[in-house]
């Protein structure tokens, strides 16, 4: 016959197997509809944590009777027991003495008791509490008035003693009596583990009976919403969940029935969610944000699939037309991106309302747009199609905030397949064309020429050497000396960068003039390393000067726009000074007034933390810029550089020598030191001497040559200006 446990372990097999069939498959957990709850239940860590819970409560609750209660109870039972036994056995022998003060009990019946029974030993008093006589072990109780109901139990609980009133042993006499109760040890221990079997194995059926309760109405209910639960996580836009067969009445039937709706209604919002998302992601990544148009990636795309034909397709030219608004950045600086982003805006729609609806019109860059044009018989040419878009811009002022914007353009132009078969190849040589419009002044139309390409492959070949020729050690610097007017002194002299390009003719290289290469490196950034490059040289050769040739000279160095914007200029210069110990008050910093233009705050922060390294600061080729004159007084500046135009223009042009002539009354109204560069004859000088000039440069003292040959200009000369000649 199966035990219990085999009985119950069949039964829930039986309902394991029961969910699985009518499951789909996919849950973890289904009711079973029997008596028992599923063996899933079972499997769950919180029904073993729940069972252990109540277990442990009921044992605990039941330990906690059985010790407060019923074991002493039960003790003191036997020992009732125990004192009634010796009672009776006493009553039997007991006899009334011939004379008081005489014991009631013969001795040889005493010593019988005490062999026969639990009794160990006893002490008769009379009814006035005097002791009569003491038999056996004597007992530690004493029969006291008021104190008859006094017991005694040893720690060790082999001794008890009680004591025994006349009435209770029908005599005028009170006994107590010292029992062995050793017996009643093994009792109360035998029967605390009886207890404690039947505390464990009620427990176990009472836990057993609340977990079925609790598996089928609690447990299941929450493994089968965690099991829709988890197939909702692995598919949340299609979960494969069951009906719930839970009433919707109760609290967990209703709990469930509201998470089947969320998860349907969470699959509802993914799906609207993820088709908003993939739409927005298109228009993110195919469309400008700002004006609407499409943007580069598109522009591709479309330009390539307008270029993808078969053999037996014809091909269909069409026109790639790219612009560039001219000076956009300075309406961002001076007016507000608000203001740049609604021209933005404007420039879209002029342009895509003056084209064909054939036409494709796209914003490719901050300020850049492209166009692509179908070429069919009868259209527009490539050159009137850029016509049209330069007219859209120039015609019309753009309107922002009540004012008036006048926009300007450059546009470059290249035709499929004319100017490449490649879509990709066709837009880069309408950028090429492009950037030649900007190179020639701006607000023009460029249409694809080889010959654009070929100065662009020159162009980049030159950069490469340059890179070259600054890892090489090509690159020195040549000083033209400074001449002081009035005392005949030189003061100082300005590092001037050349570029010797070895090569296998019979020179063995080629002077690359700056002009070709500091555009190259204006433009590419590459100025940045070599400006520091030339600072850290001239610092060299200033040092090399004094501690060899004992001459101090201020040197002065061009220093680039890019080196403002694009470096930590002040940190490079304080560091190269702390390096090398140079004096700072010989280095001077010649800085092109368009420099300042770009942004005035960072320009001024610059120059005066320059200043307060002791640097000395000029403004190189002064009067070419147009808006300086504004700002000059809050600059920390020590000398105006007159650009050499002006001088070699001022003997036979009023104009020039007007404009010299204020630059230096300007200069020494501003307490500033005055040079003029490309002093290249004797009336040159006499003018600048007239003019009150305080500095000169030019040819007519010295050519830019390198350190040893300046070394030895300044040692031969002998200080006056005479020595010059005519």
């Amino acid at each position: 016959m199966p035990s219990i446990a085999e009985a119950l372990a069949k039964r829930a097999g039986k309902a394991t197997s029961t969910g699985v069939a009518k499951g789909t498959g996919t849950r973890e957990a289904r009711p079973s509809g029997g008596l028992f709850s599923s063996s899933t239940v079972w499997r769950s860590r919180v029904s073993w944590r729940i069972a252990a819970t109540m277990f442990m409560t009921i044992l605990l609750v039941r330990t906690s009777v059985l010790n407060f209660g019923l074991l002493a109870g039960y003790e003191q039972e036997r020992l009732d027991v125990l004192a009634r036994q010796a009672q009776i056995a006493l009553g039997s022998i007991i006899e009334i003495a011939d004379f008081e003060g005489a014991s009631p009990f013969d001795p040889e019946h005493i010593e019988r008791l005490i062999r026969t029974s639990s009794v160990l030993g006893l002490d008769v008093y009379s009814h006035k509490y005097e002791l009569l006589a003491s038999y056996g072990s004597a007992p530690k109780l004493q029969a006291l008035f008021g104190q008859l109901d006094n017991t005694y139990r040893s720690a060790d609980g082999v001794i008890y003693e009680t004591i025994f009133k006349g009435v209770e042993i029908q005599s005028p006499y009170i006994v107590v009596v010292k029992l062995n109760s050793s017996a009643i040890n093994d009792e109360v221990h035998s029967f605390l583990l009886q207890n404690i079997l039947v505390m464990v194995l009620v427990s176990l059926l009472v836990t057993f009976i609340l977990m079925i309760v609790i598996g089928k109405w609690l447990i299941e209910p929450l493994l089968f919403m965690r099991a829709n639960l988890v197939a909702a996580f692995k598919n949340p836009e299609s979960p494969n969940i069951s009906k719930s067969p839970y009433s919707v009445h109760d609290e967990i039937g209703a709990t469930i029935e509201l998470t089947q709706k969320l998860i349907e209604q969470n699959a509802e919002n993914l799906i609207h969610i993820k088709s908003t998302a993939e739409d927005k992601i298109h228009r993110l990544a195919y469309y400008d944000s700002l004006t609407g148009l499409p943007n580069r990636a598109l522009f591709i795309s479309k330009l390539s699939e307008n270029a993808r034909v078969t053999y037996d397709d014809k091909v269909e030219r069409f026109a790639v037309v790219t612009v560039d608004l001219d000076h956009f950045k300075d309406i961002n600086d001076s007016m507000g991106h608000n203001v740049g982003d609604a021209i933005l805006r404007s420039v879209g729609r002029k342009l895509r309302s003056a084209l064909p609806e054939s036409a494709m019109v796209s914003r490719t860059g901050e300020d850049e747009f492209a166009l692509m044009l179908p070429l069919r018989t009868g259209s527009m040419t490539p050159r009137e199609v850029a016509e049209r878009v330069i007219g859209v811009i120039r015609n019309d002022p753009f309107k922002v905030f009540n004012e008036e914007f006048q926009v300007r353009a450059s546009v470059g132009v290249s035709t499929y397949p004319d100017d490449g078969v490649e879509p990709d190849l066709v837009l880069k040589n309408a950028d090429i064309a492009l950037n030649r419009a900007k190179e020639e002044g701006r607000d023009r139309i460029k249409e694809y020429s080889e010959d654009f390409d070929r100065a662009v492959q020159v162009r980049f070949q030159m950069l490469r050497d340059l890179r070259d020729a600054l890892e090489h050690g090509e690159l020195d610097l040549y000083f033209q000396p400074q001449v002081d007017l009035k005392s005949g002194k030189i003061i100082g002299a300005e590092a001037l960068l050349r570029w010797w390009k070895p090569d296998n003719s019979k020179e063995g290289g080629v002077f690359i003039s700056p002009a070709q290469f500091i555009p190259v490196a204006e433009q590419s950034g590459l100025i940045v390393p070599i400006g520091e490059w030339v600072m850290r040289k001239a610092v060299m050769v200033g040092m090399q000067l004094q501690e060899e040739h004992d001459i101090f000279m201020r040197l002065a160095i061009n220093v680039s726009g890019n080196q403002f914007s694009q470096s930590d200029l002040v940190g490079f210069v304080r560091g190269l000074l702390a390096e090398t110990g140079f004096d700072p008050k010989y280095l001077e910093m010649e800085v092109t007034e368009s420099v300042f233009m770009h942004d005035i705050e960072h320009t001024v922060k610059v120059l005066q933390d320059l200043h307060a390294l002791g640097v000395e600061l000029a403004i190189d080729d002064f009067g070419t810029g147009y808006s300086s004159l504004s700002y000059l007084s809050q600059f920390p500046i020590d000398r105006l550089k007159i650009d050499q135009s002006f001088i070699r223009n001022a003997l036979n042009d009023a104009e020039n020598a007007s404009i010299a002539r204020t630059i230096i009354n300007l200069g020494h109204s501003l307490n500033l030191k005055v040079i003029a560069e490309g002093v290249e004859t004797k009336a040159h000088e006499e003018f600048l001497v007239r003019q009150g000039c305080d500095e000169v440069q030019g040819y007519r003292y010295c050519k830019p040559v390198p350190v040893d040959r300046l070394v030895e200009f300044v040692k031969a000369y002998n200080g006056k200006l005479e020595s010059f000649g005519e």
